[in-house]
């Protein structure tokens, strides 16, 4: 059996915490177990991990969530990175390709493809266990979990089974996302939300896949990725499928898309550097931020506060913050990746035309930046905390805490921290993007000082 663990979105709904690189599902503000911090899709990878399921896992991403993926859930999963944002139909469809053929699975293996950012429990995997089973019997092409509705939502697709069999229903339709009257009649009819855990035969999505890129290579239809519709699994195949079961689930199910759902499973009301007054109710506070957040006289709202910016808005108004973002296109100011973090202290732009941006970056002992070239920037290191070895064209030396180096543009560079290393890095020229960036190989096992 093989999860595909859909990884995507572009990170506005909690904004400021998320961002386009840093999606809700990596936000490390759920309480595990052992009492530490993990993210929605830490939570999910675990309890399959102690579910009955003995599955591979895939994670299908955006190159932007590569390095999150990476240093959340480590080397125990695959991972496939989407070309570019196109939708669900084409993420499952890339994840069932390289499973058939990079990894040479069976046309016959089953495959689940499951959100990485539910907020479930242990229910919720016993039903996986029993839609792949309902795929090996071959009830149906295609296996859907229903969640029982507590109301007519239209942010949900809905499912209307036909007959009810040995612990499953035939299911006779499936509408995607109505308006509240459609809703509302859909209930009447018995309907169930769908719950967007789909299970099916990898033989059979392959055959639809084909019907959009057919080659027997998985680099060539990643290059050919764009060709795929760019419409919802739902749409492109739930909708039009003549061979449908869906299993029921009516256990603990939330969406934690926005913050009044997701402060209600905080393990406390006040996250950072929070003071609050005696005259504040039903608020709940997050502070990333090194400076005092202080609270008093307010009720039943939420403040975060983000490298990106500070949300204070009322709880139930906190799904509609998106149309306010949307219109901002800020750089992130703030990143996790595989080597350390990155922190945006000053971006600013001056009468003549030049830019400067100022990062703050910390590597982890024995940790990298990839050898590389910038053909529009000059950039000037200042080492604040720790020691290193820096590259420039070739020759290696030894940096610490107090030392500068300028790095021209045009020139290759690269940098390994020895121990926590901290630099200031001070970046000047146009355009300053991430993407002026070329990266080679440097052998750091054989190099000597």
């Amino acid at each position: 059996m093989h999860i595909i663990l859909l990884s995507g979105g572009l990170g506005k709904r909690l904004w400021p915490l998320s961002n386009s690189a840093r999606c809700k599902q990596f936000l490390q503000l759920l309480q595990a177990p052992d009492g530490t911090k993990e993210s929605m899709v830490q939570r999910v990878v675990r309890q399959i991990g102690e579910s009955s399921l003995t599955p591979t896992i895939t994670v299908t991403a955006g190159a932007s969530h590569r390095d999150s993926i990476e240093l959340q859930l480590g080397t125990g999963v695959d991972m496939v990175i989407e070309p570019e944002r196109r939708n669900t139909f084409p993420a499952i469809a890339l994840a069932t390709s390289y499973l058939a053929l990079e990894k040479g699975c069976s046309r016959d293996e089953v495959v689940v493809a499951v959100p990485s950012d539910t907020y479930t429990d242990a229910g919720y995997f016993d039903v996986i266990a029993r839609m792949a089973a309902l795929v090996e019997r071959d009830v149906a092409d295609l296996v859907l979990m229903g969640i029982a509705p507590t109301g007519p939502s239209t942010s949900f697709g809905y499912i209307v089974p036909s007959t009810v069999e040995d612990g499953f229903m035939k299911v006779e339709r499936f509408t995607e996302k109505p308006d509240e009257e459609g809703a509302k009649k859909l209930l009447e009819q018995g309907a169930y939300w769908n719950g967007g855990v789909f299970a099916f035969r990898l033989g059979h999505m392959m055959d639809i896949v084909e019907r959009s890129i057919r080659t027997e290579s998985f680099a060539d239809f990643r290059n050919r990725y764009s060709e795929l519709p760019k419409k919802s699994f739902d749409h492109e195949v739930a909708e039009v499928s003549t061979s449908m079961a869906m299993v029921p689930f009516d256990g603990l199910w939330k969406d934690l898309g926005d913050w009044n759902a997701l402060v209600e499973e905080l393990p406390a009301t006040t996250m950072g550097n929070v003071i609050v007054g005696r005259d504040t109710e039903d608020t709940a506070v997050i502070n990333e931020l090194s400076l005092p957040v202080v609270c008093d006289g307010v009720s039943n709202i939420v403040v975060a506060a983000g490298h990106d910016g500070i949300l204070v808005c009322g709880k139930h108004s906190s799904e509609y913050i998106k149309q306010y973002i949307n219109p901002m296109h800020m750089r992130p100011m703030f990143e996790e990746r595989r080597w350390g973090t990155y922190r945006v202290l000053d971006d600013a732009r001056y009468a003549d035309g030049s830019h400067s941006l100022t990062k703050s970056i910390t590597l982890h002992p024995g940790k990298y930046i990839s050898y590389q070239i910038h053909h529009h920037r000059t950039e000037v290191w200042t080492f604040v905390e720790g020691e290193g070895l820096f590259v420039l064209d070739g020759e290696v030396r030894r940096v610490k805490a107090g030392d500068t180096v300028i790095i021209p543009v045009e020139h290759f560079h690269c940098i390994k921290a020895l121990t926590e290393l901290t630099f200031i890095e001070v970046q000047m020229g146009n355009p300053l993007i991430e993407e002026d960036i070329e990266r080679f190989d440097w052998d750091w096992e054989n190099t000597q000082i």
